[in-house]
């Protein structure tokens, strides 16, 4: 791949892998998240990182987890700085109806051009899809996009019966 993806995971996904996983939907998404990380630290695809982020991990009060949070991001190549127009779109998508970190991650996301904006959350990724022509970043799951972007190129539905 001559340009590696650039991913952002918010904050539902860098917890993912410190969740409980005695469900078999964290679990999945657990690994999918370490997988992607895998990739980001061995340099095939590359971590975003933001000011959204850090500040989100700074309100994390179980000391372990934090800095295993800071750990993990502490692999991102770049990090969105704050600025006067983020605030504004973050103000835009609030009145589409996204929470406010919601909101700050996604128009991180956009100003730093990153090709997936990766959450765990239903609630963010339903709206993201009912707002997605009015959102300037692909929204996925890390399980769906990374079954999506690991599948042979021309193979849609990898289909073994032949």
């Amino acid at each position: 791949m001559a340009n590696p993806y650039k991913i952002y995971m918010d904050m539902c996904c860098l917890n993912r892998p410190l969740d409980d996983s005695l469900q078999e939907r964290i679990r999945l998404e657990a690994e999918a998240v370490l997988l992607i990380y895998r990739k980001c630290r061995i340099g095939e695809w590359q971590l975003i990182s933001s000011e959204v982020i850090e500040l989100e991990i700074a309100q994390t009060k179980d000391i372990q987890r934090l800095e295993q949070l800071r750990s993990a991001i502490s692999i991102a190549l770049d990090k969105c700085m704050l600025t006067d127009a983020i605030e504004q779109r973050t103000i835009e998508l609030t009145q589409l109806g996204f929470k406010s970190f919601d909101a700050a991650h996604l128009a991180s996301t956009e100003h730093s051009n990153v090709d997936i904006f990766l959450t765990t959350d239903d609630r963010l990724l339903k709206r993201a899809t009912r707002y997605r022509d009015l959102i300037k970043v692909k929204v996925k799951n890390p399980v769906n996009w990374f079954i999506e972007v690991s599948q042979p190129q021309g193979d849609e539905n990898n289909d073994d019966t032949t």
